[in-house]
This record gives structure tokens, sequence and C-alpha cells, in this order.
């Protein structure tokens, strides 16, 4: 069981919670590959997906996990909501409480905001993005990605190359593999390589060879052009040319290497159309593995708020 009525990060959660909400998605997979979409776990619970910025991946996949439990789903989106009245996220944060909402499942612009609403409301609260600080299931699907192919995360080397200063993705990942025994290398222009990230257990390399080689998976992140300004580098087409994977940089990494990415891919910047289409890429199981992740979180959450109800804690 986990020991959190919320998920809002991978900084502080411990190799036996990562491992259980794992193998419980492997359960879930299980199920939807069966054909089972109606489970009852989250029977008679509301799921309120409340977003401050665009999205379609984590939205639907959170929406269709909460659904798959047999979760009601609510979908706020902020800009047609009292938050465009210049209602406070606390404010909202209670008057969903006063709902009796269950879960709030929230992606919003500014670090740490999901650990504040957690601190204000009685529904578990799971970080579905904030700002540039961590988005931890996508982590916990790639974790569940590369396991179900190595068979453990112990001792793998993953190599992440983009945008890691503007990326959650790589933070969480970061924190949830080290957690797991994997070794992350990390490779980026310098002006987009967050200060200090070294200091968390991030090995930086100096070439984008150096970062390949060897790697059990090769993961390329998004350039995020809406969160950074111009400057960062020459262009695109640059960018692409030093840092972006190509087939002739991938042969540098394990032959049973997998090659992955949170997505939406800008092809031919990050990665190379080759190589998404690689018949390596495992692009298209980290969606499905997103769902069954989403799933195992709002149940394991589950467990632990009526865990805790019995206890009258």
């Amino acid at each position: 069981m986990l020991k959190r009525k919320d998920l809002v990060g991978l900084i502080d959660v411990t190799k036996e919670e990562i491992t259980e909400i794992l193998d419980v998605a492997s359960e879930m997979k299980a199920h939807l590959k069966a054909g089972e979409k109606r489970l009852s776990y989250l029977h008679g619970k509301t799921a309120t997906i409340l977003f401050y910025e665009n999205s379609t991946r984590t939205r639907t996949s959170f929406e269709l996990a909460a659904k798959y439990l047999g979760a009601t789903v609510i979908n706020i989106a902020a800009g047609a909501s009292s938050v465009a009245k210049g209602e406070t996220l606390v404010d909202t944060g209670k008057t969903l409480d006063a709902q009796l909402n269950d879960f709030l499942i929230m992606r919003h612009p500014m670090g740490g905001a999901p650990y504040l609403l957690g601190k204000t409301v009685h529904a578990s609260v799971l970080n579905a993005g904030d700002g540039m600080n961590e988005h931890p299931t996508q982590a916990l699907l790639d974790m569940l990605t590369m396991r179900e192919h190595f068979g453990s995360l112990e001792g793998l080397k993953v190599a992440i190359l983009g945008d890691i200063k503007h990326s959650r993705v790589a933070k969480s990942n970061l924190f949830g593999l080290k957690t797991m025994g994997a070794e992350v290398y990390m490779h980026a222009p310098e002006t987009l390589i967050p200060k200090g990230i070294d200091r968390l257990g991030a090995k930086l390399c100096k070439t984008r060879e150096e970062a390949i080689e060897g790697a059990d998976v090769v993961m390329g992140l998004r350039i995020q052009l809406e969160r950074q300004q111009a400057g960062n580098f020459p262009s695109l087409a640059e960018y692409a040319d030093f840092y972006g994977v190509d087939c002739a940089a991938l042969k540098l990494a394990k032959k049973n290497a997998i090659i992955m990415h949170p997505g939406p891919v800008n092809r031919g910047v990050e990665l190379t159309g080759k190589v998404i289409d690689h018949d390596q890429s495992r692009i298209e199981a980290q969606v499905f593995s997103g769902i069954a992740v989403r799933m195992a979180a709002l149940k394991l959450l589950n467990d632990y708020r009526e865990y805790n109800k019995e206890k009258n804690v």
C-alpha cells in the first residue's frame, strides 16, 4: 500500500512504493488486454480533471484510467471555470472538496501547485505535470515500459537527451530511476541543462555519443519552445545535427536498446523519422503503459484512503 494521500512527485517516493505501482499497473494491463474495461475498484468515486494547460495524451489517459476503474469523471478547463474570474487555486480546491470529489488530477504551469492543493483538500491529488518541476505518472509509465522489456530497472543505463531544463519528465525519471537502481546520463546544450541536476544524481555528458554509448534506453525529450525564449540554440536544424538521435547515433547503444519519447515528438528534431518508426521504438507502448500506470495510481491511492477511513485516521 502507498504511504501517502497524494501522488505529486517521485522525489520522495520509496523503491517499495514504485515497485507496487508498477506491479499493480502490470495487473491493470492484463485486465485491459483481456478487454476488461468495466472494473469496480472506484465504483461510487468521483475524479475531477483540472488542467490549467493544454494536453491530449495525459488528459485522455487519466480520464480513461478513472472510467475503466468505475469512477465518475468530471473535466474542467481552467479557462472556462471560475479560475478565469480570478478564483485562487486554494479556493477552487475547497469548492471541489465541498462537492465530495475523491480525486483531483491537476496540471498547472507553476511548480509546486499540486503540493499546495494537496495540503488544502481532503481529496487525493495527482500531479499531471507542474511547471518545470515533476510529472510523476509519466516517469512511472516510462519505468513500466522499461521493466517490461528488460525485466528489471536495476543497473540500466538510461540516456536522456533534449530540453532537460524545461522538462518535468526528465526530473521525475531521474528521481524514479535512481531510486530503482538505474543510472541516468543526460546530454543537452548547456543552455538547456538546469543548474545542479548533477547533484541530484544525473551524469552529465559532453557529447551525444558519450551519453548513448552502451545505453539500454535512449530517450528523447521534446524541445519546449513554448517554455523558453529564443537564444538557447541557433536553430532547430543545428540542434538536430548535434543533439538529435539518428540511426547512426543509435548504433552506439546496446543492440537490444529501446527508444523512448514522452511525446509529442518533433519529427526530425529530437528523433529522426526512422528512429521514431524503428522496430526498437517503444513510443506507442508508452502510451498504453500510461493508462495502466494511472489506473494503478488511482487504485492504490483509493486503497490508502479506504484503509485510513477504517482506522478513523
